[in-house]
């Protein structure tokens, strides 16, 4: 595939093995998404360039798919978080997908295997807006068969070790 089809399908090159110095770069960068060329050189034993282009590729080969900000979500306002479990219509994940993603609060949406078909977490700024957004808006949603709302009342983020 040309890489300008690649670029515009989203496709990506082939999966290449990473070595210890990709993974100490990741480690790095999901530490600190803000560390400098320079600091992750230095880090990881190599010249900038090197670092440089270890981390373009990593970009390019979709192992690293953004960087952003970790937020507490209780101090932005959003002082309920919820997971909820869907049991969806068979072979309707793409549609659900797209309505979910267009959801205020979604923050994470997994298609898995179990008891349900489809995992959601939601931040809202309390209990009624977490209520309206379950009632009104998902379980409106014709190819959602059923929902279960399991509340989360403290989170913690998991950090990498430090490299």
């Amino acid at each position: 595939m040309p890489d300008e089809q690649m670029a515009t399908s989203g496709a990506h090159p082939p999966v290449r093995p990473l070595d210890t110095i990709d993974r100490a770069i990741l480690r790095m960068l999901q530490t600190d998404g803000r560390a400098s060329i320079r600091s992750v050189a230095e880090r990881v034993h190599v010249s900038r360039a090197n670092a440089y282009a270890r981390i373009n590729r990593l970009i390019d080969d979709g192992v690293i798919r953004g960087f952003s900000a970790r937020i507490d979500q209780e101090r932005a306002g959003q002082g309920a978080s919820a997971y909820i479990t869907l049991r969806i219509v068979q072979n309707s994940w793409r549609t659900v997908r797209k309505r979910l993603e267009a959801l205020p609060g979604a923050a994470h949406i997994a298609l898995v295997g179990g008891d349900f078909d489809v995992l959601l977490l939601v931040h809202t700024k309390d209990n009624r807006e977490l209520r309206e957004l379950v009632l009104s808006r998902i379980q409106s949603i014709p190819e959602v068969l059923g929902t279960r709302t399991l509340l989360v009342f403290e989170e913690s983020d998991l950090s990498p070790e430090n490299p």
